[in-house]
């Protein structure tokens, strides 16, 4: 097996975890909240996942592949490297059922091992910075965006007699599949733009372009995870936080949509886990402050925090193993 057909592999491998590994973002408030069977929700979200990317286009993958490191400091052993180092860390916080960001870790991965191969001038400190700012601002714009959706939720429906909650429940079908459809824009595009940079350092490609048999597989994969689940983060999500009642997920799924389409269509791959994780806990707060399990908050926070740096010095001894063989 030559370097690009392993990259290639390993791309698909991360996809498809991304996908198995972030299906709690998804599903877990549905599920919870009993709107539908658990496999059902499952093969739905994979579906709308699966279309995102052909629907929305592919501005997240030409960040990934163009904007942050020099192509020419790019070989496939590098990017090999930084997936490995991905897929382990996603395996590792889903057997202890941490809902850490594949974006992260994919980010981690790509620095770190850039950094040993070519040094710290090969980074594109301008996409960095742009790539840094999606990923830590938008769990803040959800934390205060599911605080204000579901506010405004509360004050609409403050004289609405208690058939409401049906609507909300029946509701969560169509945003869930809205945040199924933004979040396979978002994520599929990660393993796309890493397979362009092998299909580019390999010289199979001149420019930067994305097949469409890339936007095919990259797609295929994670819907393929994300119809088998992850229940270990599914159970997190759903449960650990506070007891999710109907209109909780409807405001969760609603405001963590607008946050991760916008970021997809303005370029900015961000972690989903994250985002919906923030917006769960801003509805819980509008509800009242002491409702939210903070302390479970602050295990997967810490695992954010973590995710790059591990995942970089991961991605680094990897290459450099790489090299040694």
């Amino acid at each position: 097996m030559d370097w690009l057909t392993l990259l290639i592999v390993l791309a698909l491998i991360f996809g498809f975890l991304n996908g198995f590994h972030d299906s709690s973002n998804v599903v877990a408030t549905i599920i919870f909240s009993r709107v539908m069977g658990p496999r059902w929700v499952l093969l739905l979200t994979a579906l709308a996942e699966f279309s995102g990317p052909f629907l929305f286009g592919v501005a997240v993958a030409r960040t990934i592949g163009a904007d942050v490191i020099q192509a020419e400091a790019i070989n496939p052993q590098v990017l090999a490297a930084a997936l490995l180092a991905g897929i382990l860390w996603n395996l590792i916080t889903w057997y202890f059922g941490i809902p850490s960001s594949s974006s992260h870790a994919l980010i981690g991965g790509l620095v770190g091992a850039t950094l040993v191969a070519a040094g710290v001038y090969a980074i594109r400190n301008a996409g960095l910075i742009k790539i840094l700012l999606a990923l830590f601002l938008a769990p803040i714009i959800g934390l205060v965006g599911g605080y204000l959706i579901t506010r405004l939720v509360f004050f609409l429906a403050r004289n609405a007699p208690l058939r409401i909650n049906w609507l909300f429940k029946n509701a969560q079908i169509l945003t869930g599949v809205g945040l199924a459809l933004s979040h396979g824009t978002n994520d599929a595009q990660k393993t796309m733009g890493v397979i362009v940079l092998g299909l580019l350092a390999h010289g199979s490609l001149t420019r930067f372009e994305v097949p469409l048999w890339v936007v095919a597989a990259s797609a295929g994969v994670m819907a393929l995870g994300t119809s088998i689940g992850g229940w270990r983060l599914i159970r997190t999500l759903g449960r650990r936080f506070y007891k999710i009642r109907p209109v909780d997920g409807f405001c969760a799924q609603v405001a963590s949509t607008i946050v991760i389409l916008g970021a997809a269509l303005l370029g900015g791959p961000l972690s989903t886990t994250q985002v919906v994780s923030a917006t769960i806990l801003g509805v819980g707060s509008a509800h009242r402050v002491s409702k939210v399990r903070w302390n479970v908050a602050g295990q997967i926070a810490l695992a954010w925090v973590l995710t790059i740096p591990v995942t970089a010095l991961l991605a680094a001894g990897l290459y450099l193993g790489f090299m040694h063989l």
